[in-house]
């Protein structure tokens, strides 16, 4: 029987064959003690190209980010961020539940930016009682839920002068961070400059099976890495899973281009066929996010005609799908799934 393709997120990677003989030669210690050895080589590791003084590793990317807030925010300040955010969107009100923080949202434009001057309004300190003051300025890069699209870095240079201004720290939520700057064609050094705190997923594109890490000053990292332990992120002789970390920042990165390329012949094909609705020109990386004609197809019935043809795809909410391609997906894989979406869209295509 075939295998699945499935699609539905690169997150489904397995580690590399490097990465798993890395895992089971790891020299280890106890973390919370500081004495792994192979976590302190990812967190130094991260730092140095990510560009900043100090590195921490979490458990998921939802940790990372969460991690940050508290670490920049007191409570009962604001986290200022696009409605469409995967911070608002999908973990779960972490900082308000957790850090008393409160969030408030800006509309977020087609391809993943904010919109400078409503930006610039909600970041201004007011000799206001009524506000609560800006506690943390947060972008997302690549961001998600608009299919995979990068900020330039004009815009984000322009979204560190507003927050230099207001004395406001700037955050980038870079879950799928190296698929940005493999997009732009820049070091991860250079895509992070401007942000005070990042945090980079490696078990999404870059296939590490656990973790990510955030980066950012010496002093900042104390803070977060006592958020850690509040969230209960302290890990032992985590080296064993931080050892494929360091696989994936050594050698998975530019390697991401390949799963740009496989997401550029995916939707141009799939842009093709009847009933789909899809701006080619947000496939910027490794999403597809696409909607189908409501009126012929909702998206239970179209997932669950693409699994009978061995696809698997995911939903992005507002009745969107998703295809991401990743690690382990080849050009057959793309063309099999290619006519498997012809087969369900256009039967006598």
């Amino acid at each position: 029987m075939t295998a699945l393709i499935d699609l539905r997120s690169d997150t489904v990677t397995l580690p590399s064959p490097e990465m798993r003989r890395a895992m089971a030669d790891a020299e280890l210690g106890d973390d919370v003690y500081g004495e792994d050895p192979t976590v302190n080589r990812l967190q130094d590791l991260a730092a140095e190209m990510l560009g900043k003084e100090a590195g921490l590793f979490v458990t998921s990317g939802t940790m990372g980010n969460l991690v940050s807030l508290l670490a920049h925010a007191p409570r009962g300040t604001k986290v200022i961020l696009g409605d469409e955010a995967h911070i608002f969107r999908y973990e779960q009100g972490g900082a308000a539940v957790v850090g008393g923080l409160v969030y408030q949202t800006i509309p977020t434009n087609p391809y993943g930016d904010l919109p400078i001057e409503r930006l610039r309004q909600a970041v201004q300190r007011r000799d206001d009682a009524h506000e609560a003051a800006p506690g943390v300025l947060c972008l997302e890069n690549t961001h998600n839920r608009c299919g995979g699209t990068v900020l330039s870095l004009d815009y984000i240079r322009q979204a560190r002068q507003i927050a230099v201004e207001q004395d406001v720290p700037l955050h980038l939520d870079g879950a799928r961070l190296p698929n940005a700057a493999v997009a732009l064609g820049v070091s991860l050094r250079e895509v992070a400059a401007p942000f005070d705190s990042v945090q980079v997923d490696l078990s999404k594109g870059l296939a590490a099976p656990v973790g990510g890490v955030v980066v950012g000053s010496r002093e900042f990292i104390k803070q977060a890495h006592r958020a850690r332990k509040l969230l209960g992120g302290g890990m032992r002789q985590a080296g064993v899973i931080a050892a494929a970390g360091i696989i994936a920042l050594e050698q998975m990165v530019e390697r991401l281009a390949e799963d740009h390329q496989h997401a550029r012949i995916l939707a141009g094909g799939l842009a093709e066929l009847p009933d789909v609705v899809l701006d080619l020109g947000t496939v910027q990386t490794n999403l597809i996010v696409f909607r189908l004609n409501p009126d012929r197809w909702s998206p239970s019935r179209f997932i669950t005609a693409m699994r009978e043809q061995g696809v698997l795809l995911g939903g992005s909410g507002y009745n969107q799908l998703r295809f991401a391609t990743h690690y382990g997906i080849t050009r057959a894989d793309i063309e099999r799934t290619l006519l498997a979406c012809k087969n369900v869209l256009a039967p006598r295509y």
